[in-house]
């Protein structure tokens, strides 16, 4: 009996050095990809994205003892990054309300920013063009963002998004269709095979 737990000892150990190394691993795999993920989670702000991968990847690891292997170690570093995300975005929202506010209290704030210098057409018609699909993205409700970003962003199927985000695969279904109604009409005039009506 006094033999047991240091057998039961040694297999937890190496079961959670097992779990660690597989989830490095993952990391320097999908690292990229996380942040690009992020990336649309967040709005389109790669430094915003950059973080927080970094935030969900640290939260991961420090969850990590814990995981129970209830689904794989990439769909629960992913529904981790979307938490993160969503996180992100509630305290933007807040610093943006908080702006608003502070701008009645303050005169300071109804002086002009300086211009910046001019752009190349090209360069200005992209960003626009980015500008316009994040406010279209911002515009879809934060389960459509997610369905749309892990489907038509990142690739994953109808029953990989329902898996990482704990939903049934009908659900997934017609949050996908209503953003991508939400999107065709809010982007419509992007088409360049849309004709004018």
């Amino acid at each position: 009996m006094g033999r047991t737990l240091p057998v039961a000892a040694t297999a937890n150990r190496a079961k959670a050095e097992d779990r660690e190394s597989r989830f490095q691993k993952l990391v320097e795999d999908e690292r990229e990809r996380i942040v690009a993920m992020a990336y649309h989670l967040v709005g389109g702000d790669r430094e915003a994205a950059k973080d927080v991968a970094q935030e969900a990847f640290l939260k991961a690891y420090q969850a990590l003892p814990g995981f129970r292997e209830e689904a794989s170690l990439r769909t629960w570093l992913i529904r981790i990054v979307i938490n993160q995300a969503s996180k992100y975005r509630r305290s933007q929202a807040l610093r943006s309300r908080l702006g608003i506010i502070q701008s009645w209290f303050s005169s300071k704030d109804n002086v002009e920013p300086a211009a910046p210098g001019p752009l190349p057409d090209r360069q200005v018609q992209e960003a626009a063009t980015r500008a316009r699909i994040g406010a279209a993205l911002e515009k879809l409700s934060s389960g459509q963002r997610s369905v749309f970003a892990l489907v038509h962003l990142e690739g994953m199927t109808v029953e990989e998004t329902a898996a990482v985000l704990k939903k049934s695969p009908g659900t997934i279904k017609s949050h996908l269709h209503r953003a991508l109604i939400r999107l065709r009409r809010d982007l419509a005039d992007l088409d360049p095979g849309r004709k004018d009506e």
